[in-house]
């Protein structure tokens, strides 16, 4: 997780890290595990598609954070 910090490539929220999986730009995925079970399965879902690995995450404050944001994040993904 300590890749998604500030200055990595990377992209916040559910919409932009389901578009990258489908454009094949992302390395990995991360998901907040308290995130709402829809959209935690929709992210799982694509990145098994994609054959990209998933990790969960405590909580979805806890990946805001890390990833610089000052709103709590259900899925960020790391770019290639």
């Amino acid at each position: 997780m300590e890749m998604l910090k500030a200055g990595s490539r990377k992209v916040v929220g559910t919409k932009q890290v389901i578009r990258a999986l489908k454009a094949g730009t992302v390395s990995r995925v991360y998901v907040g595990n308290d995130a709402d079970t829809f959209i935690y399965q929709q992210v799982v879902r694509s990145a098994e598609n994609a054959g990209i690995p998933c990790v969960r995450v405590a909580s979805m404050k806890e990946l805001g954070m890390i990833c610089g944001v000052d709103v709590p994040a259900a899925a960020a993904g790391l770019l290639k």
